[in-house]
């Protein structure tokens, strides 16, 4: 076996856990893709925020949900991580031939994007320009005709517990 690497430098294959964790920490309450290869085929895919790291319980699954993201170290053989040309991190967390690749999810809009929001037309001034417009949404809202009292029943609930 090869001793453990003191330094890594934009990229490395990591096996102890607590380096493992340290690396993959920033991802934490973040919102990721994600990509589960089995051999070199996807068998899956997806983009959810990674809720936990978790490292010395065996008994917690990791998981990848749309809606939660929780990985678990113990899940896992080792951590490959690279930086890509536009200096983010790509991680590959492997076990066996299986392996799921995670990178930090696109927060700016694509160009294709703006063009399809309409992105190049002006922001309606009128109310029938408005109304035209598909890029919004307009709403009535139902005003209470019923009593003048500001603690009527579709006033502030009372506290129970108070």
């Amino acid at each position: 076996m090869e001793p453990r690497a003191k330094l890594y430098i934009n990229t490395g294959v990591v096996t102890t856990k607590g380096d493992i964790y340290n690396i993959l920490r920033p991802l934490l309450k973040q919102t990721v893709t994600y990509n589960y290869y089995r051999g070199n085929r996807v068998e899956s895919s997806g983009t959810g925020c990674v809720e936990r790291i978790v490292v010395d319980h065996p008994e917690v699954s990791s998981y990848f949900t749309p809606l939660s993201i929780c990985l678990n170290l113990d899940s896992f053989d080792y951590l490959q991580f690279d930086t890509t040309s536009q200096q983010l991190l790509t991680y590959t967390l492997v076990i066996g031939t299986e392996r799921v690749v995670i990178e930090f999810a696109a927060t700016t809009p694509r160009p294709d994007d703006d063009e399809e929001l309409g992105g190049s037309r002006p922001v309606p001034r009128t109310a029938e320009e408005l109304a035209r417009d598909l890029r919004f949404i307009q709403m009535e809202l139902m005003m209470s005709s019923g009593s003048s009292d500001p603690e009527s029943a579709d006033g502030p609930e009372e506290d129970e517990d108070a």
